[in-house]
Formats: structure tokens, sequence, C-alpha cells
């Protein structure tokens, strides 16, 4: 098996795990029909339409 022909910096291996510990990024639209914040590809859950058409039926 291969082995390291030197040790790695502090550095070096922290800036290579960096990437598990960052924050997972959730994507944010705006509805066009309420304009309220919602997911892209999702159904509004404030006003229950999806493109352009009624899906859900919310109760005020």
């Amino acid at each position: 098996m291969a082995e390291p022909k030197q040790k790695s910096s502090r550095s070096r291996s922290h800036h290579r795990r960096a990437k598990n510990y960052r924050p997972i990024r959730v994507t944010v639209s705006v509805c066009p029909n309420c304009g309220e914040p919602k997911e892209p590809h999702r159904v509004c859950l404030h006003c229950g339409y999806y493109g352009g058409k009624q899906i859900l039926e919310i109760g005020e």
C-alpha cells in the first residue's frame, strides 16, 4: 500500500476536511403568486400554487 513520503501539515489536513463541516445551504426562491419565500420546484405552502395552478387547498 502507498505510504505518504512526508507528514501532512495541520493546515493542509484541516483544509481538506473543511468541506465535511460546512453547513448545508438551502436554496430559497420567491413564489410568483403570493411573493412568499419557498423552495424551488415545490408547492408554495402559503398559497398552494405551483406552476401557475392551484395544487393544494390552504385553509385560512
